[in-house]
């Protein structure tokens, strides 16, 4: 379908962006793992060993997962990790997330937090592996409260579409550096319980602060910008 051939361009264009991709992180939904999946074959066929094998592999980051609102259900959870394995051998079963979202919902705010928390241990790990850059695959709305967390900057409104989360679009995101990076955050203790505070509003940011360079670009597919909403 064109979602397919829209991640198979998608895919082309990260074997050519630098410094080159060394991690990857998904929402554990399927849709993203998907969405993703032709990037890590494209990848595991252009690098010459020796390479991380971590390089090749997804891990599944249920704080950059999707957010469903204060609706009342309860929120749907994606696949866990062993059948997420079976359908996609890439996937990274042994990986632990930093932050699971309620399934009771959560607020705009629970959004903002639990997505700022989830780039902190991302960052961290990182940094802690040597890694200079990562790709990250989610939401629309996520990927809106992923921007602002990076960058520090909260809308006076929220409903603001700072970031444009088109289908397949890529955002770059370049670290103003380490200096101001935040070493005592808490670690998360499991459901329903507080996300640790991230200090990251007011232009700060996570981990030191980032920069947008490029925002929701499409221009490496031949449909161009598109939107899909999608109900579970």
């Amino acid at each position: 379908g064109y979602g397919v051939a829209q991640s198979k361009e998608l895919a082309s264009h990260l074997l050519t962006v630098s410094p080159p991709i060394e991690r990857i992180y998904s929402s554990p939904f399927y849709r993203c793992i998907q969405t993703i999946t032709p990037t890590v074959t494209a990848l595991a066929s252009s690098l010459s060993p020796p390479t991380s094998p971590s390089t090749t592999k997804v891990r599944g980051e249920n704080g950059i997962g999707e957010w469903y609102g204060m609706a009342r259900f309860d929120h749907p959870s994606p696949a866990e990790p062993a059948v997420l394995k079976n359908l996609f051998p890439h996937y990274d079963e042994g990986y632990k997330p930093a932050i699971k979202p309620s399934v009771n919902g959560e607020t705009i705010d629970e959004l903002h937090d639990r997505t700022a928390y989830a780039l902190h241990r991302i960052i961290e790990q990182s940094d802690r592996e040597g890694v200079k850059a990562i790709l990250l695959c989610t939401h629309a709305a996520t990927l809106i409260a992923i921007g602002r967390a990076l960058t520090g900057r909260m809308p006076e409104d929220i409903a603001e579409e700072d970031f444009r989360p088109f289908t397949c679009g890529l955002s770059t995101f370049v670290r103003r550096g380490k200096e101001n990076m935040e070493t005592a955050v808490k670690e998360w203790e499991g459901p329903e319980t507080d996300i640790p505070r991230v200090e990251w509003k007011d232009g700060k940011g996570v981990a030191g602060g980032w920069n947008i360079t490029v925002s929701g670009d499409c221009t490496f597919l031949r449909g161009g910008e598109r939107v899909e909403v999608f109900w579970g």
